[in-house]
């Protein structure tokens, strides 16, 4: 059996995608409520550095697992569903650096968004000394220059595009 459709260009597949309104997603999955928390990603975190696994790990499946998940639920059900992922605080990974970086991403996010952090997020101990989350030599300048005040303001520093998801 051969394809007997129509090949597109991939720029065409780009623009008709993005004319394409964004579907209402309250409207599709508001009831769905919330999945998954930072400290289900912070518990997730604390088996990888059991298992002698890099913090380089811990950012990719927790940090910005639950940027993922934040997201998620913001589609879901706004800023208001979002802030909830933050508002368990997560358990201790054995890790500093990561400890420190649920705070600062809650933080951020709130600032970012509008919310206040949950208490845990304002917490002194949740603070590293100088971490560059995931980011090789060759940016640690860029990162000292445009990480986000609540990353910095932790130790921990990120580039501009540091939180990004593909």
């Amino acid at each position: 059996m051969s394809f007997k459709g129509t090949l597109l260009p991939i720029g065409e597949l780009i623009a008709l995608a993005q004319a394409e309104p964004e579907p209402d997603w309250r409207a599709l999955y508001g009831h769905i409520g919330l999945e998954s928390t930072a400290a289900d990603a912070a518990r997730f975190c604390a088996e990888l550095i059991a298992e002698g696994r890099t913090l380089s790990e811990c950012w990719r499946f927790g940090i910005l697992q639950t940027v993922d998940y934040y997201d998620s639920a913001v589609r879901r059900g706004g800023v208001e569903l979002g802030a909830q992922v933050f508002a368990a605080e997560p358990e201790r990974t054995g890790a500093q650096a990561v400890d420190a970086a649920f705070a600062a991403l809650a933080d951020h996010l709130g600032e970012r968004d509008g919310w206040k952090p949950a208490p845990w997020a304002a917490d002194p101990s949740r603070r590293t000394h100088r971490w560059f989350a995931a980011q090789p030599v060759l940016f640690h300048d860029e990162a000292l220059r445009d990480s986000p005040r609540a990353f910095r303001d932790r130790g921990i520093f990120i580039t501009s595009r540091g939180l990004n998801r593909a």
